[in-house]
């Protein structure tokens, strides 16, 4: 190149830079804006016939995964258990369950996820082990070193009685004491959870580095995080205090008291870390991506930000908590002020660079189409996917699975349900949402070829599959599908957010480039059964040459299709991406003039 053509070229590129193009977007870890699809496995794909979903079957289902446009999956546990708490209560940290596989079933997952660019992040269970599990074993004997490997109390002596009373008021979760007596070491052991799940004892330092031993042996086999289990319980009041009552009416009941003695207390956060600190220097010292750690923690907002960083910002802890806002304080009856309200909040509320979350649903929580109507899916699905940060779909979301609410007492299975009784199981089981994913419409909706699944399969199936919607011309999964495409827009990566109530019904929000003019994409959902006209000005400064980039499943729209955002009209429960009609073309332009100027400035300074 000569020195004329050198010259000619710097100004091109400056002309280039000028105009925006060219500019690089900053990169971001593979984690920050990722779409994770959690995985019941006994309920995903069953390929050996006995009922339940395994490892084969994650495996077997991965290219549907990679076809979806999911960037990784996070598994319930599969570890070795009696599965009273259907693999929540853990008997080898180390094992695959047979019922599910092997450890070399599992280091195939890890293996053929990787082929496809998918990454494997595992349910870590701290809180509590299986009664099952040789360290409680142990303890219940008075074996040193694990005696103190569990929280153990003498009890209340009472005067009279050979036996002592419960130590304290503190409920399980799964409903009657948190307390369990034990004949052979003449204690009881605490268990916040069901009566197998003894709470291990955070205060000895040996069960911590029992963990730490855990998270490396799985990261070595390949795991790509953790998704840490009830983390809020991992430590109770060291005096055993009673808690304050605050709802008398069912002194069984978990909501019976105040939980301050035994939910969130501080030195929790100081364990969470702690074991960052061990995941960040295993994937330094190996050379590997980041691997994360994301917890589920039903707390208030200030306890959750904490699972974060240290207050001083110093000690970094969780990629990010779950973010249950959208479970838990929002429903079917909700405005769009109220959605403004909770979204807001949450976002106002994180620490400077975190990342934050959305999750619409787990195996614990009554499904997105249950709780907010099965019209208000595509919206929710919407929000889920163009809202900022990482994005969590629970398996069966993207096809607008619904609870079966009315399996019998008899074929229910969930101990939280079970322990309530025939009067009141219906309401308190998790096994509705925990039906097995319905893949097609032939028998048990083609999870498995047994004779009789381990929970039913809703009655619906042959009406709502994923084969069904793969063959409609448009489906509820076809519409997840493309909005998970259009999720790769930079402008969700690295957009700015804004929010508006546009109506009392109508909510919306825009992700936009600042600095950009036309680089904008506005959410728009219409949460009533009603036709409602809005003012995209009331949100952003849009223009008129606007179009639709997406459309809901039952719209009236089409993709492509021109809007006056001043005035648009959606229809009862309609959901919609609109953005800068013209932009596109506008950047052709600009580039085709730019190519145009430098051919004519070469030409020039050539000539010279």
């Amino acid at each position: 190149m000569s020195g004329k053509t050198f010259r000619a070229a710097a100004i091109v590129l400056s002309i280039v830079a000028s105009c925006g193009f060219g500019q690089d977007v900053p990169s971001k870890d593979w984690w920050e804006t990722a779409l994770f699809y959690q995985i019941y496995p006994r309920s995903f794909y069953d390929t050996n016939g006995d009922g339940i979903g395994d490892i084969r079957g994650v495996t077997a289902k991965l290219q549907y995964l990679k076809d979806t446009g999911i960037d990784a999956t996070w598994l319930s546990p599969v570890f070795k258990s009696p599965q009273r708490d259907f693999g929540y209560d853990v008997s080898d940290f180390l094992e695959i369950d047979a019922l599910f596989g092997t450890n070399a079933d599992m280091e195939e997952l890890f293996a053929e996820a990787r082929k496809l660019g998918i990454r494997i992040v595992l349910d870590f269970v701290p809180n509590h082990s299986s009664i099952e599990h040789w360290w409680f074993k142990q303890s219940e004997l008075g074996v040193e070193p694990y005696r103190d490997y569990y929280v153990w109390h003498p009890g209340r002596p009472v005067p009279g009685q050979i036996k002592p009373d419960v130590p304290n008021n503190w409920n399980s979760v799964f409903y009657g004491s948190a307390w369990e007596w034990s004949d052979v070491r003449k204690e009881y052991y605490l268990h916040q959870f069901e009566v197998g799940q003894p709470d291990l004892n955070y205060r000895n330092e040996a069960v911590i580095a029992e963990f730490d031993e855990i998270l490396r042996f799985w990261m070595g086999k390949g795991a790509s995080g953790f998704r840490v289990d009830a983390v809020n319980h991992m430590f109770e009041d060291a005096e055993f205090r009673d808690e304050p009552v605050v709802d008398p009416s069912d002194p069984l009941r978990y909501g019976y008291t105040n939980l301050m003695y035994t939910n969130s207390l501080l030195e929790t956060y100081d364990v969470i870390g702690h074991w960052r600190r061990v995941i960040d220097d295993y994937a330094k010292e190996h050379n590997r991506e980041t691997i994360i750690m994301m917890m589920e923690a039903y707390t208030s907002m200030d306890m959750i930000m904490r699972f974060y960083e240290s207050d001083d910002g110093v000690e970094q802890r969780a990629h990010f908590p779950f973010n249950f806002a959208m479970i838990t304080e929002l429903n079917a009856q909700s405005k769009a002020r109220d959605f403004k309200y909770v979204i807001d909040r949450f976002l106002e509320n994180m620490p400077r660079g975190k990342v934050t979350n959305w999750v619409l649903g787990n195996h614990d929580q009554p499904r997105v189409g249950s709780r907010y109507g099965v019209e208000r899916i595509d919206g929710m699905l919407l929000m889920l996917l163009t809202l900022p940060g990482v994005a969590v779909t629970y398996n069966g979301e993207e096809i607008g699975m619904v609870d079966y609410r009315d399996i019998s007492y008899e074929d229910s299975r969930d101990p939280q349900g079970c322990n309530v009784g025939p009067d009141e199981y219906q309401w308190k089981s998790r096994d509705p949402q925990r039906t097995p994913f319905q893949w097609d419409d032939t028998y048990n909706a083609g999870f498995s070829k047994a004779e009789r699944p381990w929970l039913p399969v809703h009655p619906y199936f042959r009406q709502t599959n994923l084969l069904k919607q793969k063959e409609a011309d448009y489906s509820t999964y076809k519409f997840y599908v493309d909005a998970v495409k259009l999720r790769k827009n930079d402008v969700y990566s690295h957009g700015l957010f804004k929010s508006r109530a546009l109506s009392e019904n109508v909510f919306g929000f825009v992700r936009y480039i600042k600095d950009q003019q036309d680089s904008y994409h506005i959410t728009v959902v219409n949460l009533a059964n009603e036709v409602t006209t809005v003012d995209l000005l009331d949100l952003f400064q849009v223009t008129n040459k606007t179009a639709i980039k997406l459309t809901g499943t039952e719209s009236r729209f089409k993709v492509g299709q021109q809007v006056n955002p001043t005035r648009l009209t959606l229809g009862p429960y309609e959901s919609l991406v609109i953005a800068e009609s013209s932009g596109i073309a506008l950047r052709m332009t600009l580039w085709l003039m730019v190519a145009v100027l430098a051919i004519y400035l070469c030409a020039i300074i050539e000539s010279q």
